[in-house]
């Protein structure tokens, strides 16, 4: 443990502002959903406990989750791979019951992941061929392929999609060419025009790829009207709900739609939607611009970084929370499907919260220890 005074003047004090912040938009938004008071009082407690663990991370030279990153990648896939054998909770097998509180791998390993690809990106930073060839992909890409197909096996497509936006950022920091960023896309295309085929002419075919409650998650975001009170509840409802809050919302304490129980899961997934109801575009716009200084701080840290491996762990962070932020709040206003993604430091859920914490506990060390060592 090396915490040290030179260390805490160059701590980037307004992130933890910005954390404060979130915090208290979090708790406008738990108690004003149907889960109440009593949830938004116990998300207060998992904030002290990630405070803690923040804090905690800050004790340690970044450099220890350089040579640990590999071992925590592997513990990661044998708790992915174990929680596949727990009783399945709202039909996944995603987390292990611990008695007073769930535990969710798959959050954890979101750290992990971005750590055991940084170190392999890090050690080849002084090679300008690195990524030349398009087969030097393949390892980062393999090392996100398998805790995404796990996770994918659960099933919870929302979480496995947030791997995909933590490759993107570390592959554009570890400086892909643009060339295999065509190849990429291509066979992303192929895949969405093979899928395409297959639902016009061999539906059977199709879904045993693509679940039947996938298919509707993508048909009725694009139609909530089919089933106005059925499978296109939850996104009507959403809307409605954003709208009536207007610019100035309908205020903390005034019963609304959300604190009814008529947006369903308002202290999780849609927890943007019981935001912008009682606090109205102004209100949700502040929390946008919260989470927009957030990112850019951390964009700052990372071209500050002292080296390549700091740099390539911002980038998975900045990647993995802007995916998260963009997705969770565009599926509440129809700008994209409806996927079990929350967001980040608002919605409800210790293991999500307490990983964020920690994942920003890396940054705030990365950013503590930019500077070469000197004497003073």
């Amino acid at each position: 443990m090396d915490l040290e005074k030179r260390y805490l003047k160059t701590l980037d004090w307004s992130v933890l502002l910005i954390l404060a912040g979130l915090g208290v938009y979090s708790y406008i938004g738990i108690a004003g959903s149907a889960a109440g008071v009593d949830k938004a009082q116990q998300q207060v407690l998992w904030y002290i406990i990630g405070f803690v663990v923040l804090g905690m991370t800050l004790l340690f030279d970044y450099r220890l989750f350089y040579n640990t990153a590999y071992i925590m990648y592997v513990f990661g896939l044998i708790l992915l791979i174990g929680v596949l054998q727990t009783a399945p909770i709202n039909n996944a097998h995603s987390w292990y019951n611990l008695g007073p509180v769930l535990f969710q791998p798959s959050e954890p390993m979101k750290l992990f992941t971005i750590l055991t690809v940084a170190r392999y990106m890090a050690k080849r930073a002084d090679d300008p061929d690195r990524f030349y060839y398009f087969y030097k992909l393949l390892p980062v890409c393999l090392l996100i392929a398998v805790p995404l197909l796990l996770i994918l096996i659960q099933p919870d497509l929302g979480t496995a999609l947030v791997y995909t936006g933590i490759l993107a950022t570390m592959l554009i920091v570890g400086g892909i060419r643009l060339l295999h960023v065509v190849y990429l896309g291509s066979m992303g295309a192929s895949l969405i025009g093979s899928l395409a085929v297959l639902y016009h002419f061999k539906q059977d075919v199709f879904f045993k790829i693509i679940k039947p409650y996938q298919w509707d998650r993508i048909v009725f975001w694009l139609n909530p009207d089919l089933e106005a009170m059925g499978r296109g509840f939850q996104l009507k409802q959403s809307l409605i709900a954003i709208g009536s809050g207007q610019l100035f919302g309908k205020g903390i304490d005034t019963p609304s739609q959300a604190s009814f129980g008529w947006v369903p899961v308002g202290e999780s997934d849609f927890i943007f939607t019981v935001i912008a109801e009682k606090l109205g575009f102004v209100g949700a716009g502040l929390m946008m611009i919260l989470f927009f200084f957030l990112i850019y701080r951390m964009i700052k840290i990372a071209m500050e970084a002292k080296d390549p491996f700091g740099s390539y762990v911002v980038a998975g962070v900045v990647g993995m929370l802007t995916f998260q932020v963009f997705e969770n709040i565009g599926m509440t206003i129809q700008l994209m499907p409806i996927t079990g993604i929350p967001l980040p430091f608002i919605s409800y859920g210790g293991s999500s919260l307490v990983t964020n914490f920690l994942l920003i506990g890396v940054v705030l060390n990365i950013g503590m220890r930019k500077d070469k060592l000197r004497f003073d």
